[in-house]
């Protein structure tokens, strides 16, 4: 059994191994058949007690598939690539955030 290396954690999918883009992808899809608004947020050094990041651009009211989605995330990496970057969904009946996972951490090859 293998120890994960020591860094900080952030949203339950950070204890697994990065996700791949099709992973990331599929997670986007549930978020989607759900009924969740998806946003894209960012923080160049966020604590793990940190509830609300920068929001980059306005949630993705008219995101019809994932590939909408990481097509923003794409952006978002390029002009802050030294942050944080994290997909959130937004469920507008129970008006909260229902999901939340990183998607890009700086200074690591895998995201």
């Amino acid at each position: 059994m293998k120890t994960l290396p020591k860094e900080p954690r952030y949203e339950t999918l950070s204890y697994l191994p990065p996700l791949t883009d099709q992973q990331i992808a599929k997670q986007i899809q549930y978020m989607l058949d759900q009924g969740f608004i998806p946003a894209i947020e960012f923080e160049k050094d966020p604590k793990p007690s940190d509830h609300h990041w920068t929001l980059w651009k306005l949630p993705l009211f008219n995101a019809n598939t994932p590939q909408d989605v990481l097509n923003e995330v794409r952006e978002c990496r390029q002009d802050y690539s030294d942050c944080y970057i994290r997909v959130v969904g937004f469920d507008n009946i129970k008006q909260c955030q229902t999901v939340s996972f990183i998607v890009y951490k700086p200074n690591v090859s895998r995201y």
